[in-house]
């Protein structure tokens, strides 16, 4: 009873409770004494049955109280309510918050252990160019280096500055799609336009390859991005050239339908192998025919941008051999 006159509010009914039972029982016994006595029974029997209901319902509340600090105090318990009613419902919407109070517990977990491994990854892809920058620096240190090995070594100094330099804008892209900062423009694109800048770094690297850049576009379109879209176009058109040999050619065929927009580029390279197609698009995954220059970013950039914009990106061997990427952009909500 101490316990429960704790609470304001049953200090409030109490009150209520004893003005109303003296008013109305005066007036009984004003009226017959066995009146009077029969409104003291009555009174007396509502007040117990009314307490104890009350006392019943606080000592559940204060054990789902005792049971929400045990677990969050670190143990597992469970504090779900067969029977029916008020009390159950709020038992049975606290243990979804709880499971999902663990779901994202769980999920904060991964994201530590991602974030851990990428950082190792980071720091690994930058520590090679470091290295060899750091070995280059001390050679050119050295007064009686002939000019012409000078100039190699400064060449491949601004290599390894390159390939840093577009390590760190790719992780800085990528991280700003995960973190749903990066803006998307929704306007037309047309696919000559996308293709012709996508693949405007690569002239000069193909041409010194000899290889052949064939487009098969007209006038299609798709609502999205050019810059991004070219970023993404551009990763996988450098894929397939460096992955072609000599005098190879790269072809990209554009159709349009209803639904969606398909770029389908393919060349006529060693192609896959099959055990790593599966993970082609993880982020810092080398495939076993990888050059020893790449640091496989590139592929799982250009699916985040395809992602973002509606689209899908898969790959595969070409069923006449090479490697064969297929970008759909759709027109609707997939």
């Amino acid at each position: 009873m101490m316990k429960l006159l704790r609470n304001p509010e049953m200090i409030f009914v109490t009150l209520l409770l004893a003005c109303g039972a003296v008013v109305f029982t005066v007036t009984a016994f004003l009226c017959g004494g066995s009146l009077g006595w029969l409104m003291v029974s009555a009174w007396v029997f509502f007040l117990l049955c009314f307490y104890i209901f009350t006392w019943r319902r606080y000592a559940a509340i204060a054990k789902l109280s005792s049971s929400i600090d045990r677990i969050l105090h670190g143990e597992e318990l469970s504090i779900a309510d067969s029977r029916e009613g008020e009390l159950s419902v709020l038992h049975s919407e606290l243990q979804k918050m709880l499971n999902r109070l663990g779901e994202q517990a769980e999920a904060l977990k991964k994201d530590k252990v991602g974030l851990s491994n990428g950082l190792a990854d980071i720091s690994h892809q930058l520590r090679t160019p470091l290295t060899s920058m750091n070995l280059t620096v001390s050679m050119l240190r050295n007064p009686d280096l002939a000019p012409e090995r000078r100039l190699t070594l400064l060449r491949e100094l601004s290599q390894s500055l390159s390939r840093m330099d577009w390590l760190v804008e790719t992780l800085l892209k990528l991280s700003k799609i995960d973190a749903g900062t990066a803006v998307f423009r929704k306007e037309k694109v047309l696919a000559r336009e996308l293709l012709e800048k996508a693949g405007e770094t690569l002239l000069i690297p193909m041409e010194l390859k000899e290889q052949q850049l064939i487009l098969s576009v007209e006038e299609e379109s798709f609502l999205g991005d050019l810059q991004w879209s070219s970023e993404a176009m551009g990763n996988i058109l450098k894929n397939c050239m460096e992955h072609t040999e000599v005098g190879g050619i790269i072809r990209v065929e554009v159709s349009e339908t209803a639904l969606y927009t398909q770029f389908v580029i393919s060349d006529n390279g060693p192609g896959f192998c099959p055990e790593d197609i599966p993970h082609l698009f993880e982020r810092f995954y080398k495939g076993s025919n990888a050059s020893p220059e790449s640091v496989g970013i590139g592929l799982a950039l250009a699916r985040r941008i395809v992602q973002e914009q509606n689209g899908v990106l898969n790959a595969a061997n070409g069923t006449q051999g090479g490697a064969q990427f297929t970008i759909r952009f759709y027109k609707g909500v997939v």
